[in-house]
Parts: C-alpha cells; sequence; structure tokens
C-alpha cells in the first residue's frame, strides 16, 4: 500500500493558517491524478488543493476546521484505483440496427457529480438562482464549468422570477469567509488609523471619447486589445504621481517611504468580491500595454485564478465606480497605500464654457487620501493634474505639459 500525504500548500509569504471552505469529494472517494478536492480559504485569496496522485482519499480535517500551512489534511491510499473507462464499441451497422436492443442509456456525468463545480461556476449559478443539478458539467469527472453555466443560460432557460423571496421569514446565516474578514479588519483598520479625507473635481471626457472613438477600431486591429478609459487615467495618475510623489508614498512608523515606480492597483470585480490585482512598473508602459495588463488581470479575477503576488505591493489604486452607475463616492485607502483615486460614471451635464452654457460628457473623480503624509495642496494639484491631462489628453506624452512649453523648455 503506497500512501501519500495531501499537505496544506502555503497561499503566501507571511499566511501561516487556512481554513478549509468546503471538500469537493467524499470521504473514501477514488479521486483522479491533479482533480480539484477541496477549496482553501485564506486573508488574501480562495486557492484550490489538487490530487497528487490517483488513489482512494481518506480526509483527516472537516470542512470549515481552520489548519495551519504544512498539515496533512488528507491521505491517498495510491494502491486504489478507478474503474477503467468502457471502450467503445464500433457502432452496429444500419442493416442490423432495428433487430439489436436498445442499449441502457448512460448517466450523465453530472448526476453523480451535482455539486462540483468550479468556484467561479457556483458563484454565477448562485447569483442567477440556478440549481446544480439542471447543468451539465463537460471538466473533469463531470465538474461544472463557467462556460456550461452561460451555455445553460444562452440556452433560454431561466431561473423563476421571484427566485430566493418566498415571504416565509426565514433567516439564514453564513459564515464569514477568511478572506471578507480580513477586508474588514483593514477598512476598520483604515477609519481608524489614518487621518483619511477625500476631494473632488469633474472631467470633461469629450477630447478623450472623441479620441478614443477615431481610433478604436485602428487600435484594436493593431494592438490587439480594446481602448477604454482606464487607461487614460492609469497614464495620467503615473504622470501626476511623478510630479507629486508624496501621493505615490505610504507611512512605516516614523519614517516617510516614496518610491520611482508606480505600481498601479486596478480594482476589479469577482465572483467573491472586489480584488485589486497590481500593474507592475505602469509608468514605462503604453496604452496598449495598460490595457492588455487590465484585461489579463481581469480575466484571472473572473475565474478565481490571481495569485498573491499579483495582489500584493501596490503604490497607489484606481477604482471605476462608475461601471456600475455609481454618480460619486468617497473610495477608502487601500493600506499601506496612501491615496485611491476614484472614477465614476459619464453623464450627458450641463456646464459653462466661454460664458456659454453647452452639454459635456462629464465624469466626477474623487481622491481619498491620507492627511498624515499629503497636504491638501498636494492633493488639489494631483487631481489637478490628472484632470488637466485627460481633457487635454496630448498631455500625456509630454508628461503632463503643453507641447509648447516641453518644446520652450520651461
Amino acid at each position: 500500500m503506497a500512501i501519500v500525504d495531501i499537505k496544506v500548500p502555503s497561499p503566501g509569504e507571511s499566511i501561516s493558517e487556512v481554513r478549509i471552505a468546503q471538500w469537493l469529494v467524499k470521504d473514501g472517494d477514488v479521486v483522479a491524478k491533479d482533480q480539484v478536492i477541496a477549496e482553501i480559504d485564506s486573508d488574501k485569496a480562495t486557492l484550490e488543493l489538487s490530487a497528487e496522485e490517483e488513489g482512494k482519499i481518506q480526509i483527516l480535517a472537516a470542512a470549515d476546521a481552520t489548519v495551519n500551512v504544512g498539515d496533512v489534511v488528507a491521505k491517498l491510499d495510491t494502491s486504489v484505483k478507478g474503474a477503467a473507462a468502457p471502450k467503445k464499441e464500433a457502432p452496429a451497422p444500419k442493416a442490423e440496427a432495428k433487430a439489436a436492443a436498445p442499449a441502457a442509456p448512460a448517466p450523465a456525468p453530472v448526476a453523480a457529480t451535482a455539486a462540483h463545480a468550479t468556484p467561479v461556476a457556483k458563484a454565477v449559478m448562485a447569483d442567477k438562482g440556478i440549481a446544480a443539478t439542471t447543468v451539465k458539467g463537460s471538466g473533469p469527472n463531470g465538474r461544472i464549468m463557467k462556460s456550461d453555466v452561460e451555455a445553460y443560460v444562452s440556452g433560454g432557460v431561466t431561473a423563476p422570477l421571484m427566485n430566493g423571496w418566498g415571504g416565509s421569514r426565514d433567516n439564514q446565516r453564513t459564515k464569514m469567509t477568511t478572506l471578507r474578514k480580513k477586508v474588514a479588519e483593514r477598512l476598520v483598520s483604515v477609519k481608524n488609523n489614518t487621518a483619511m479625507l477625500t476631494t473632488f473635481n469633474e472631467v470633461d471626457m469629450s477630447a478623450v471619447m472623441a479620441l478614443r472613438d477615431k481610433y478604436k477600431d485602428k487600435f484594436k486591429e493593431q494592438k490587439g486589445v480594446g481602448l477604454g478609459f482606464m487607461s487614460f487615467f492609469t497614464k495620467a495618475v503615473t504622470e501626476a504621481l511623478r510630479q507629486f510623489p508624496t501621493v505615490n508614498g505610504q507611512i512605516d512608523g516614523d519614517e516617510i517611504i516614496t518610491h520611482d515606480y508606480a505600481d498601479i492597483g486596478i480594482a476589479v470585480s469577482s465572483p467573491k468580491g472586489l480584488m485589486v490585482p497590481v500593474i507592475r512598473n505602469a509608468e514605462r508602459m503604453s496604452l496598449a500595454e495598460i490595457e492588455g495588463s487590465i484585461k489579463a488581470l481581469a480575466i484571472k479575477a473572473r475565474d478565481g485564478k490571481l495569485t498573491i503576488d499579483e495582489m500584493t505591493g501596490g503604490t497607489f489604486t484606481i477604482t471605476n465606480g462608475g461601471v456600475f452607475g455609481s454618480m460619486l463616492s468617497t473610495p477608502i485607502l487601500n493600506p499601506p497605500q496612501s491615496a485611491i483615486l476614484g472614477m465614476h460614471n459619464i453623464v450627458d451635464r450641463p456646464i459653462a464654457v466661454n460664458g456659454q452654457v453647452v452639454i459635456r460628457p462629464i465624469m466626477y473623480v474623487a481622491l481619498s487620501y491620507d492627511h498624515r503624509i499629503i497636504d491638501g495642496k498636494e492633493s488639489v494639484s494631483f487631481l489637478m493634474a490628472v484632470k488637466q491631462m485627460i481633457e487635454d489628453p496630448t498631455k500625456l506624452v509630454f508628461g503632463g505639459k503643453e507641447p509648447g512649453e516641453v518644446l520652450l523648455g520651461l
């Protein structure tokens, strides 16, 4: 008998314990090599635990239990193998088909693994009120994938209109995940341990929208990515951070740390909540490179595949509540960073231009900052610099200056 220990992997530096969110197999099941057998919840991410070999599993740690990194949570008896898949027989000739007795239909893979789905697929099914037993899985061992749920929905099958609302006045208690508890602690810590203040401004998006409309097709054709507004704001932020380095800094004890680079955190929505992956050295990137990085990180967030390293070490964060329809908000700091920019929806508004009332597409922007390290003048000037570069995109090319200023060396 060959026994293989399944140990809790380290989700990242400084993490010593995790929670067994759920087992995806039962004690005594025969699992395949690389099959996902459990989900592990840490204070930074939810990870999947896979079987290293094929064999019969013995579960040693209960679901919802807190265990240490390196603990043995299951054992595999590799001497036990799964039943071999039946060989496919050649189809009978048409002449004999009528005489042959009909074979019993094979059970659908999902029947035995109705609750066996990827975390993303489970989140989508929960959001749309779809029972796992109604979706056929196409993944390994009949596992339900996100694409299976999307195919189910696109096929015209939808959940009941009032699904989840029965008027029974029942209550449901769900334990907070380790990640959610950590987020809650960090948010309270920010409010208690920083002197957070927010300054606001408005941005006329006419120039950027005209530029985007003119070149977006050519940009997509040549660069292979779409041209969105986030890349313009990211580029404007990196230029503004160069002018106002304290906004890119942080407090460490009684010292102020500033950086000669801009690692920009981009808040993206995922099935498990808001994630903030980081674009490294964004100050060196072109708009196309920024767009490509944002797209790649957003896909990873959607599929639950962001790593700890991809979500740590940012120097400044941008969050866009406008994609959800937010008109205005006060974004909360992402510690240990000292500032965060909030983007919002674009709405046609009447504004005064050269003494005339005109309708322009306006976005309200907000900069929350730690007043302990950033003065009001710096914060307002930083936001004004971002505003000016968005309203006149040529300044993005010339480091926030007018082309004439660059020419004259001013």
